[in-house]
């Protein structure tokens, strides 16, 4: 009997200790989602609060008294500028504005860089070659593309100025919030109408191939500006482990011919154009590793202008396959200037083979690790387009004094 009452007291202490364990699991999961939840509470709420501030901020530059073009929108992703003088471009690329609770303060200086660089230069007309946007989760703290693209077309709109875009490899990731129409829709629609941003027909590969002719009062094309939508990652890619890029597809090398076609046959002469786009040519890596391999000499293909390749390895970031887009830049005989982003620190223009193939200067403080500290690569570049066809351009880093900034400009290291 005795041995009964043990063993009934014995699985009464083990149901006991089971609910007891039961419950302090409970207690400890409840603890945790808690914990979560106010995380995200926190960290909503310092989104909410910061973006709204870098909003305000995007707001707050005063109109920079950039000429305001005669323009005429066309269908199938082809503006003109009506000009009789000479047209003022900046170039700037990779401005990586992340739009989270993690790049706050970067995104915020990056707004500042911007807005000083375009009320000092005035340019007609802003180009920018891609990763406007960095909606990466463990460095800006979301995946919301809007945010980053909003605050910079609300930035272009309260400076007054022009500007377009060909998308990079991270305006629009593979996890983003908005796809690329809902991104269309945005930077097209009526809250945005300094934005120059049009797209092909639908047959052709991309989102952002759109061309952009100034046109004389004789109804002449004097230059060609042709934006090239580089797409973002290879097949077979894998983040961080093997960075693998994408190429120009043969459908929009077909329309980039049939563009520069057509301009000479209207033209009578082939027209002056420059190519934009965000992930540089094959051809940027051959040709800096010729100039290389010839003791940083002129060789005869390869007519170093200026800069450096500041990546590590002296490494050009291209697609990793061939693609046939600069043949065909050779074959139409129009293209004479090609100018991309993607490598935040090669900043070099080289002659290669009779076109001039150049960096932008990049302005991100956010992607790379510690680049908000380094300041020689940051920057835009001034291109000027003569009545003649002609086209000059300069690497401008915005660490000259000539950039004074509405708000404190950081100390860097001019590495």
């Amino acid at each position: 009997m005795i041995k009964e009452e043990k063993k009934t007291a014995t699985a009464e202490e083990k149901t006991a200790k089971k609910k007891q364990r039961k419950k302090l699991f409970l207690k400890i999961l409840l603890g945790i989602v808690a914990v979560i939840a106010v995380f995200i509470l926190c960290v909503s709420l310092v989104s909410l609060i910061g973006n709204n501030a870098n909003m305000a901020k995007a707001k707050s530059f005063e109109n920079a008294g950039t000429r305001q073009l005669e323009l005429e929108e066309y269908e199938d992703g082809f503006v003109n500028i009506y000009c009789d003088d000479e047209l003022k471009v900046m170039q700037l690329t990779d401005v990586h504005l992340g739009g989270g609770w993690m790049s706050l303060k970067k995104d915020s200086m990056a707004l500042n860089a911007v807005a000083a660089m375009i009320t000092e230069e005035k340019p007609d007309l802003v180009i920018a070659t891609g990763d406007v946007a960095y909606p990466i989760l463990f460095q800006a703290g979301t995946i919301n593309n809007f945010t980053g693209l909003k605050l910079f077309a609300e930035l272009m709109e309260s400076l007054g100025v022009y500007w377009t875009i060909a998308f990079g490899n991270h305006d629009v990731e593979s996890n983003s919030i908005h796809s690329y129409e809902e991104v269309l829709e945005l930077l097209s629609g009526e809250d945005y109408p300094h934005c120059l941003l049009s797209t092909a027909p639908g047959d052709v590969d991309g989102y952002s191939n759109h061309v952009i002719n100034v046109v004389n009062s004789e109804n002449k094309v004097t230059r060609s500006l042709i934006m090239i939508d580089s797409h973002a990652y290879a097949k077979g890619h894998i983040p961080v482990i093997n960075w693998a890029y994408d190429n120009v597809h043969d459908n929009q090398i077909e329309w980039y011919s049939q563009v520069v076609k057509n301009l000479a046959d209207e033209n009578g002469a082939a027209v002056p154009s420059s190519v934009f786009l965000h992930i540089p040519l094959t051809e940027y890596r051959d040709a800096w590793n010729e100039y290389v391999e010839n003791g940083r000499k002129d060789t005869e293909n390869v007519k170093f202008i200026y800069g450096i390749a500041g990546e590590d390895g002296e490494l050009v970031y291209c697609g990793s396959a061939e693609d046939g887009l600069f043949e065909a830049m050779l074959d139409g005989g129009s293209t004479d200037t090609v100018f991309c982003g993607h490598d935040h620190f090669n900043r070099f223009s080289v002659d290669y083979k009779g076109i001039k193939l150049t960096y932008g200067m990049s302005i991100d403080y956010l992607a790379y690790v510690g680049i908000y500290k380094v300041g020689a690569q940051r920057g835009c570049t001034m291109i000027t387009y003569g009545t003649d066809g002609s086209v000059e351009y300069s690497a401008e880093n915005y660490y000259q004094d000539k950039y004074s900034t509405v708000y404190e400009k950081e100390t860097v290291e001019m590495l």
